[in-house]
């Protein structure tokens, strides 16, 4: 008697194994969905932190100009150095522009005295920045409570 032995592979394990390929390419697959989406939200946020940095630098900048033309109008019309820093003295130099609720951008100027300059060019600046920091506000409350369920409210 002729008995021959067939070798045949079960029907069952490469269902099993086809199921358990397509479940891992879907838990990848929403795993990167996932994590692409967290980097465009953080993406985002920078780029708005960066546009309110900005957007507070310009006006800073822009502010600076004006604050250079009042410096070169005072010195016209003033014909001495105590008249020039009487006309100065109503200007303001330490500025502050906001970035968000809980940061600025401030600015410290030293005003410099064209008539104690040996040689003064009239394009030269009549100030000098003398700090361009952000400052965060402290007075944020954190919350830092454990909120746990109580045993009572089951």
């Amino acid at each position: 008697m002729n008995h021959k032995k067939e070798f045949s592979m079960n029907v069952g394990l490469p269902s099993i194994l086809l199921i358990f390929v397509i479940l891992c390419l879907i838990s990848f697959g929403v795993l990167s969905l996932v994590s692409a989406n967290s980097d465009r939200k953080l993406s985002q946020k920078v780029l708005d932190r960066q546009a309110a940095y900005y957007n507070a630098c310009n006006a800073a900048e822009e502010n600076l100009y004006f604050i250079d033309q009042k410096l070169h109008n005072a010195l016209v019309i003033s014909s001495n150095q105590d008249e020039y820093i009487s006309n100065i003295s109503e200007i303001e130099n330490h500025l502050s522009f906001p970035i968000s609720d809980i940061q600025t951008l401030e600015i410290s100027l030293e005003f410099v005295n064209p008539y104690s300059i040996q040689e003064y060019n009239k394009q030269d600046k009549l100030f000098k920045i003398i700090s361009w920091k952000i400052v965060t506000d402290d007075n944020m409350i954190y919350d830092s409570n454990l909120h746990l369920m109580d045993l009572e409210d089951i």
